[in-house]
């Protein structure tokens, strides 16, 4: 799999809520917001009067590869032609504009856009300029006001970022939170009697090497080793790749050296035939 995280041997998610861009001043957000829409599920695009014209080489360098939304965007002259086939639109803006609308948070319009597009409703979440978001008259074409916890001094959000976290809680939504992969299956934990046999390997290996300086203190180190490893819940594979870093101690390089020749030499006289069997 690429670094960048696609793969296109995996299914393209396709679908949610339109997205629609009010006057986007540069190509570069174009495609930045349709990057984010493809990272979260979303495909529809409307673009309303883009300042730098349709279409845009720039949107289509920052789409990083999600050139199919750009390909299938629609374009209109204004926000009320965006919106003709709309039943349910979320104006998305930072300010308080002294409507009688619901104003809701990002997650709460995701799944109320859930519950109508499942009806059969027709559902757009509609961003503004970046410079100066939507015009008072384009969020009293929308019948709710979509806001985010933003930090009331710093309110103003990229157009694209805004888009993404939007997108990401419409993602949210649809998976019930799931994440794409999972941690591997552990192998199984080790038995008392497997974890004993390490003690024992681990123990005899430090007495040989003068580890245990005061007789006196070596049960209670003992014990503190001991407790180490109990706290660990270590797994049979755990085990093995431990008692391997404790063989490979007590060897020391001139012992493993030692240990790979004599058996390339067994391996030698297996194929030649003169060794033993086994």
């Amino acid at each position: 799999m690429p670094g960048s995280g696609t793969d296109s041997t995996k299914p393209w998610t396709a679908g949610g809520p339109l997205v629609i861009l009010v006057e986007p001043q540069l190509g570069d957000n174009i495609g930045s917001a349709a990057r984010a829409m493809g990272n979260f599920g979303l495909s529809r695009l409307r673009i309303v009067n883009p300042r730098q014209g349709w279409p845009n080489d720039r949107a289509r360098t920052f789409a990083a590869g999600a050139d199919r939304i750009l390909d299938e965007a629609q374009l209109f002259p204004d926000l009320r032609a965006a919106l003709h086939d709309v039943k349910f639109a979320f104006a998305t803006t930072a300010r308080e504009r002294g409507m009688a609308k619901t104003v809701v948070g990002a997650d709460a319009a995701a799944a109320e856009a859930r519950s109508r597009m499942a009806a059969g409703e027709e559902v757009a979440l509609v961003f503004g300029r970046e410079r100066t978001g939507l015009y008072t008259e384009e969020v009293s074409l929308c019948d709710a006001i979509l806001t985010l916890p933003v930090n009331p001094a710093f309110a103003s959000l990229n157009l694209a970022t805004c888009v993404a976290v939007t997108a990401y809680e419409w993602s949210k939504a649809e998976s019930g939170g799931a994440l794409p992969f999972a941690p591997p299956d552990r192998s199984p934990l080790a038995d008392k009697g497997d974890l004993f046999a390490f003690f024992d390997h681990l123990e005899t290996a430090l007495q040989t090497s003068g580890f245990f300086r005061s007789p006196e203190k070596a049960p209670s180190t003992i014990r503190n080793l001991r407790n180490i490893f109990h706290r660990l819940g270590l797994t049979r594979q755990d085990l093995a790749t431990l008692h391997g870093a404790v063989t490979a101690l007590e060897e020391g390089r001139e012992g493993r050296e030692a240990r790979k020749a004599e058996n390339n030499a067994r391996a030698a006289a297996r194929k030649s035939g003169t060794g033993e069997a086994g």
